[in-house]
């Protein structure tokens, strides 16, 4: 499937999520063996960004994005039901009188 956000062409979900949100995904989720500064840093300029009023639906965004991610992936979480136990009933005897 093609994605065209503002006349780019996305090649990927990662490109997709990146060209709508208009910022890189890793700056909301960071990448794999970041160091402590690397994480710290990351996360100031994720406030910095969400402080500026020209990304003030940034969240609402992000949060939507997600919810369609969801949507269009049911088996993401692979969550499955799990069977409830049968209730144990204790055995009630009576006292011969």
């Amino acid at each position: 499937m093609k994605y065209i956000v503002a006349g780019h062409q996305a090649v990927s979900d990662a490109e997709f999520a990146e060209l709508a949100l208009g910022t890189p995904v890793e700056l909301w989720l960071g990448v794999e063996g970041e160091s402590d500064e690397e994480r710290a840093a990351r996360l100031d300029a994720a406030r910095d960004i969400l402080a500026d009023p020209e990304y003030g639906s940034l969240p609402d965004d992000l949060i939507r994005l997600a919810a369609r991610v969801v949507d269009e992936n049911p088996d993401l979480f692979n969550v499955v039901p799990l069977a409830r136990p049968a209730r144990r009933r204790s055995a009630r005897r009576g006292v011969a009188a």
